[in-house]
């Protein structure tokens, strides 16, 4: 049955790269794949569970259940979606918060703050400057959250469709290449982080080079062949459903821009101090714009009252690109519950055996599934016995988790909310932009490698001299 789960999620992850030959949106694809999964998981129970495992034995324990029952299997296959949907869930209202933050800012024109400042029209000068922006912004931010920051700041940039969808391509790199480097950038790198197989400090000095030179070689190959300039679209006057847009203050404009923008800085702020999940930070940010929003405008008319404040905005919020989230991660929480995530990884270790081979296929591997689990299940097969903290091990596999997946558009957080946002074509992806993720990734592990053997041999010297 496990074969018949992972032929499933194959069919449905060919459903989701095909939606427009198959003409079904990807969200309803990977809804019906994630249930599937889990229900032939279910039904098939009493052969697809371990009852010998710790997992098993740890849930019978927690809850004062004797024997391998039935009953009691059922209820451990319950207790694990229930935490798979925890975690989802926390993923899911982060997204849901910084969408409507980011809308709020776009209601206002906030982002003329940013766009006004760029005043080139060269293709080549904003790849560069939409490059380091993100690459930047994601390491204090998180690369989910910025991705959905410069594909709203693109639309205020560039009227072209396919012009824009270049640019994104190239977001989705620098955001990953940006996170990866810092601990609270990326979720890997913040579970390695949590988890004590590196520290802050160590991790940034370490892979600050390698993320830059995932990010530069792609844009230097760019830079070359790129030609061109864009043209910025029109001032737009009505919204998408037709309505007259409302005139906003400069004053509020810049209220709003910067109370938005100081609230996605504060949720990692937050999330450090009071170690509470992400989600509790970004949907506090976004109560306190809502009150602010609210009060700026309680005295206006009902019309700009709705379109101004969180209320009318959370509306507009892309529901289908949620729900495809929600659906892939589901999914891929069948194949980690089952153990096949699990097993993969030992099946690297018994056939690669080098450490080094080994995190840089998981990077890659990171482009298909979901790189939580993979990076979770590497954490549970190598224990701080063997690799200790700040071992070379962990900080290119916070590197390869972090960028692998920029191979692939459904590879990554980032990627996948630009693919709701801007309606990419998974192929389309594929044809433009995975070659050059490859090329940045390629780069990056090799920088990683050549600085970590620089490194150890002035150590070696070091310790010689002592």
């Amino acid at each position: 049955m496990i074969e018949l789960i992972i032929a499933l999620f194959v069919v449905g992850y060919i459903a989701i790269a095909t939606e427009h030959s198959i003409h079904v949106n990807k969200a309803a694809s990977a809804l019906i794949t994630g249930v599937i999964c889990w229900t032939i998981y279910i039904l098939n129970a009493d052969t697809l569970v371990d009852v010998n495992s710790e997992k098993f034995l740890s849930f019978l324990s927690n809850n004062n259940l004797v024997g391998a029952s039935h009953e009691n299997i059922v209820h451990f296959i319950e207790h694990q979606l229930s935490h798979q949907l925890s975690e989802v869930s926390g993923i899911l209202f982060f997204l849901l918060g910084a969408m409507t933050i980011v809308e709020l800012i776009d209601a206002h024109n906030g982002f003329r703050v940013i766009t006004d400042k760029i005043k080139t029209n060269s293709k080549v000068s904003l790849l560069w400057i939409i490059g380091f922006i993100t690459f930047f912004l994601s390491a204090a931010l998180d690369n989910l959250t910025t991705a959905i920051v410069m594909v709203s700041l693109l639309r205020k940039l560039i009227d072209d469709k396919y012009d824009r969808m270049f640019f994104v391509g190239i977001v989705v790199i620098a955001a990953n290449a940006g996170g990866a480097w810092s601990p609270i950038g990326d979720v890997t790198t913040t579970m390695l982080w949590i988890g004590n197989q590196i520290t802050a400090g160590n991790i940034v000095k370490t892979l600050i080079l390698p993320s830059l030179a995932c990010l530069a070689v792609p844009l230097i190959y760019l830079s070359f062949k790129m030609k061109g300039t864009f043209e910025r679209p029109a001032v737009v006057t009505h919204d998408a459903s037709g309505h007259k847009k409302v005139e906003v203050s400069n004053k509020e404009t810049n209220i709003v821009f910067t109370i938005g923008i100081l609230g996605l800085l504060f949720v990692p702020v937050f999330k450090t101090y009071t170690h509470l999940p992400p989600f509790m930070g970004m949907l506090l940010s976004l109560g306190i714009l809502w009150v602010v929003t609210e009060l700026m405008h309680k005295n206006a008319p009902e019309e700009k009252k709705e379109a101004l404040t969180a209320f009318g905005v959370i509306r507009r919020v892309d529901t289908p690109s949620i729900l495809f989230f929600l659906g892939i991660l589901v999914a891929i929480g069948a194949l980690q519950s089952t153990g096949v995530l699990t097993e993969l990884a030992q099946a690297l270790d018994n056939s690669v055996g080098d450490w080094r081979i080994i995190t840089i296929l998981i990077g890659l591997l990171s482009a298909i599934v979901d790189n939580v689990p993979l990076v979770a299940a590497a954490q549970g097969m190598y224990p701080l016995t063997e690799f200790l903290t700040d071992h070379p091990f962990w900080e290119l596999l916070a590197f390869a988790a972090g960028t692998g997946g920029s191979c692939l558009i459904i590879g990554s957080a980032a990627g996948v909310a630009v693919m709701g946002m801007e309606k990419i074509d998974f192929f389309w992806y594929l044809k433009k932009i995975s070659l050059l993720a490859l090329i940045g990734y390629a780069a990056g592990c090799a920088v990683y490698l050549l600085t970590y053997k620089f490194f150890l041999h002035e150590a070696v010297k070091v310790a010689v001299n002592l």
